[in-house]
């Protein structure tokens, strides 16, 4: 079923608004995102834009953020590319690239962009960038559909 196609047996939305709807919905239950401070940006079907601002709690004792809290947000990001064409899909394989550490106070900004949709599997791209521009992290994903879906189809 193509994005059009998946939308309107969804009610009548557009692509744009069905991401929108499934965005919001994974946003209500999503505590770790919301705890950790992050933002969503933007999202349209196979795409996200999400943000969080490195808090004094995210660096480590050489007053850094690195690792884990980056990849939460890589993570995240992908979740809502590859969960906004109203399919229920979660990651199955993950590879990231530290480039630099974030900085206290600075806005990471991960934009996921949808590479392939085939089947039940997915390949996205997430790129995290720091608040002058530069890159923080790379990111390359693979999801898997779990047959479950946010809206019942018409």
């Amino acid at each position: 079923m193509t994005p059009d196609e998946r939308a309107r047996a969804c009610g009548g939305m557009t692509p744009d608004e069905l991401a929108r709807a499934c965005a919001d919905a994974m946003w209500a239950d999503d505590h770790a995102s919301r705890g950790l401070g992050m933002s969503i940006d933007a999202v349209s079907p196979g795409t996200s834009i999400l943000s969080m601002k490195v808090a004094e709690s995210m660096v480590n004792g050489l007053g850094m953020c690195h690792g884990g809290f980056i990849l939460t947000l890589a993570d995240s990001a992908m979740a809502f590319a590859s969960n906004a064409h109203g399919d229920h899909a979660v990651a199955q394989h993950i590879a990231v690239t530290y480039v630099r550490p974030g900085r206290l106070g600075e806005r990471l900004v991960a934009t996921a962009e949808e590479r392939l949709r085939s089947g039940r599997s997915g390949i996205y791209d997430v790129r995290v960038t720091g608040g002058d521009g530069t890159v923080v992290a790379e990111m390359r994903g693979h999801t898997r559909l779990t047959g479950g879906k946010f809206f019942p189809e018409a």
